[in-house]
């Protein structure tokens, strides 16, 4: 197991992670790699909580995408918290917030009584996120 970077709540088997200020290319792969060890540990539900993130760059994006791939991969669910327009532009823009559930807040993605926890994309979507700008 991984010495963790960003704090992990867990509630049985939901895992709560605190993610930076800041997600951009000098954090990305190791808030990718905090992301696959928490999938790793069999949570089944995995809350990404950006509540306090206010900038997330292509390559942030790119990294949680690919956690939400190895996730949906292994039968788990990952959600989204954000809060900041700036954070909701990029995954609007992207595409992502078409792939994966975003909520306001972290007890608003726990308490979702229409969305179980094996339900992980908005409305059955299957869309493909645009992690690479359109190119």
């Amino acid at each position: 197991m991984s010495q963790e970077r960003y704090p992990v709540l867990w509630i049985g088997q939901v895992a709560v992670v605190t993610l930076p200020a800041e997600i951009d290319v000098t954090n990305a792969d190791t808030i990718g790699e905090e992301l696959f060890a928490v999938l790793n540990q069999s949570a089944a539900l995995l809350v990404a909580d950006m509540s306090k993130t206010n900038f997330c760059d292509s390559s942030g994006v790119s990294a949680l995408v690919r956690a939400f791939r190895r996730a949906d991969a292994n039968g788990q669910a990952m959600r989204f918290v954000v809060s900041t327009p700036a954070v909701q532009r990029v995954l609007s823009i992207t595409g992502v917030d078409r792939l994966v559930r975003v909520y306001p807040s972290v007890a608003a993605s726990l308490g979702d009584p229409n969305s179980p926890v094996d339900q992980a994309r908005p409305d059955g979507a299957t869309a493909k996120a645009d992690t690479d700008g359109g190119a």
